[in-house]
């Protein structure tokens, strides 16, 4: 796990080589294990010669001694990349019976003979997480990719003459020249959403590479190219033959765990004790053969705490447990920090408990395990069971009787009802993407003008196939926009700001293809989620965990801000400094404070959203 930058420009621009430290220096908590440059000329004369600069920061995982960056193979082709690849032993075995000769043994030197070997079709054989950046000095190509589901990043940045990227925002702000300008439209977006959905950034002129897409440049000239679709894009095909899919699910389940337990150094797992997580710990006790290293977090309030669950599986399970309570100070004091490893809002509460329990792993681990990905491969989240109830809902209710009944009856609901709420504004929304943001407790668009005084941006989010069962397609949203651009984006950026490798077993494209392939009840089983894993789970796990209701990681927000955080969300958001006055319709701005505060209506979400927002742009200070 890494970070890497770059860039590829005229040569008359004149960008000087020290850029290229500077890039990567400001990323140096993704790999403080070691550095590295390279530079290169490339092309003819005047306009049409370049010159090429990589910049690499090393969290050193696999070959410790033999696996520095940038790397190069006899032929002058160059990569530097993020991430690991699983199947490297594998591959490299491939690749030497094809003739290639391998001076390290590091994952990295794979992608250069692979590239060498197989084109760029051989990104399709990778089974890990990666971003790269590959030069071919022969074809005078860069060649920039992305994992599947996009669990490493990679942003962009081009002016004329020059294309630059970077695993984090903050280094592409190091070049020179790069304007600190605020994207409206975007913006817009992050009030639809609650994050900023690729290719977008709140940053005008940086764009994300999405998840699953190739760049390649070749003497000034761009193609982008989308090698990988998760598989629920489309009806499902046949069904496995196995009449009863449990042996294989296992086994491919075992064997993504399995995978990613390649380490040249200590690892472990957080462990918040629900389903996903105390299956990836007991999978990989069974594997090791010793006790897991564990960490798990939780709160004061205990009805917010899962720290009881975790000890019980830990205890069932031998494991080396790790448990820290969280309070409002310590969010407080490290809304700056994540904010600042982001480069983004904080969008989502449970970004800063990662970035604690992160910074805990660290002091004896340098790769987790977690159970992230599970609810949108196998089916794990409410909303993917009442979606099914979408036609017959609308069918029975008319749009109109909907708008002039339902609407302000849900409006009018008190404090305690959010969920009910929530459901029932997602039922009656006729737009497929419109309703995919309700499911997630968004402002409607009449809200969201009505916040902001300007009428949402034209958007369009995967998984509109009328063709496509309900469930298909909500799960292929939650894999194509929500995953990659919201949950794997926390991940990344709250590990990696404490220098932490997390690796998702749940992602693994094997086990994500078999699990779109089964019928639909093995995933959706009456309302039941993730059935399939819950039977495997039986096996090894304490019936009150499998029989645990989905709670999901939440964090006593409502209660913090109409108490100790009471004050710090007055002053932030109506306060004389407050960016969100110019955002936002004051006066709707202080309704949506003041309903909260007396408990009229329940607007946590909403709060932390412009929270988050206020403190990125305090931070930031975009223009525009």
């Amino acid at each position: 796990m890494c970070g890497i930058a770059g860039w590829v420009a005229r040569a008359d621009i004149g960008l000087a080589d020290a850029t290229a430290k500077a890039m990567a220096d400001s990323i140096a908590h993704r790999g403080p294990d070691g550095d590295g440059l390279w530079f290169a000329d490339a092309g003819g004369a005047g306009n049409e010669r370049w010159r090429v600069g990589f910049g690499h920061r090393r969290l050193s995982i696999i070959d410790l001694a033999g696996g520095a960056q940038p790397m190069a193979a006899a032929d002058g082709t160059t990569v530097i990349y993020n991430g690991e690849i699983y199947n490297y032993r594998e591959l490299k075995g491939e690749l030497e019976a094809a003739g290639a000769v391998f001076r390290t043994n590091s994952d990295t030197e794979v992608l250069l003979h692979g590239y060498r070997i197989w084109g760029d079709r051989f990104v399709e054989r990778l089974a890990g997480m990666f971003t790269f950046a590959l030069w071919d000095p022969i074809g005078v190509r860069l060649l920039l990719g992305r994992d599947r589901f996009g669990k490493k990043p990679l942003f962009l940045y081009r002016r004329d003459g020059l294309l630059a990227f970077a695993s984090e925002i903050k280094a592409i702000l190091a070049l020179p020249g790069v304007a600190r300008e605020l994207d409206r439209e975007a913006l817009g977006l992050y009030f639809a959403f609650r994050y900023v959905p690729a290719p977008r950034t709140l940053f005008r002129g940086i764009v994300k590479l999405g998840a699953g897409q190739m760049l390649a440049w070749c003497k000034g000239r761009e193609t982008v190219t989308t090698w990988y679709v998760p598989p629920d894009a489309h009806p499902r095909a046949e069904a496995p033959s196995a009449d009863d899919p449990l042996p294989e699910f296992e086994r491919l389940l075992d064997q993504a765990v399995t995978r990613r337990l390649i380490a040249d150094v200590p690892l472990g797992a957080f462990l918040s004790g629900g389903l996903d997580s105390s299956t990836v710990v007991a999978l990989m006790a069974r594997r090791t053969g010793r006790p897991v290293a564990t960490y798990s977090i939780g709160f004061s309030e205990e009805r917010y705490s899962e720290l009881p669950h975790a000890n019980l599986v830990a205890t069932t399970l031998g494991s080396e447990h790790h448990p820290v309570l969280f309070s409002t100070e310590e969010l407080i004091d490290g809304l700056p920090d994540a904010t600042r490893f982001r480069d983004a809002p904080v969008s989502e509460p449970a970004d800063l408990p990662v970035y604690l329990l992160s910074r805990m792993a660290a002091k004896t681990v340098k790769v987790v395990l977690t159970g992230e990905g599970a609810d949108e491969i196998l089916a794990g989240y409410p909303k993917h069971a009442y979606e099914r109830f979408v036609a017959l809902y609308q069918a029975m209710v008319p749009g109109g009787l909907h708008d002039v009944l339902v609407e302000p009856v849900l409006r009018a609901l008190p404090y305690g009802f959010r969920r009910i709420k929530t459901l029932a504004a997602a039922l009656g929304e006729r737009d497929f993407a419109a309703r995919m943001l309700r499911w997630f407790g968004a402002l409607s668009a009449e809200e969201q003008r009505a916040l902001t005084g300007t009428p949402r941006p034209p958007y369009a989010v995967a998984g509109d196939d009328p063709a496509n069962a309900a469930l298909r397609r909500i799960l292929f949203f939650d894999q194509s926009v929500w995953l990659p651009d919201n949950l794997l984006e926390r991940g990344d950026r709250m590990t990696m700001g404490a220098s932490l490798e997390a690796r998702t077993p749940f992602l693994d494209h094997d086990l994500a293809a078999f699990a779109s392939a089964l019928p639909e009840r093995w995933r959706l089983h009456g309302f039941t989620g993730k059935w399939i894993l819950r039977r495997v789970a039986a096996k090894i796990l304490p019936r009150s965990i499998i029989e645990r209701p989905k709670s999901g990681f939440r964090m006593p927000v409502n209660e913090w801000f109409r108490g100790p955080m009471r004050g710090f969300v007055t002053d932030h958001l109506l306060g004389p400094d407050s960016a969100m006055r110019g955002f936002c319709r004051p006066a709707r701005l202080e309704a949506v404070v003041d309903e909260h505060m007396r408990g009229r209506q329940n607007h946590e979400k909403l709060i932390w959203q412009l929270l988050a927002l206020e403190l990125f742009q305090r931070a930031y200070r975009l223009a525009g």
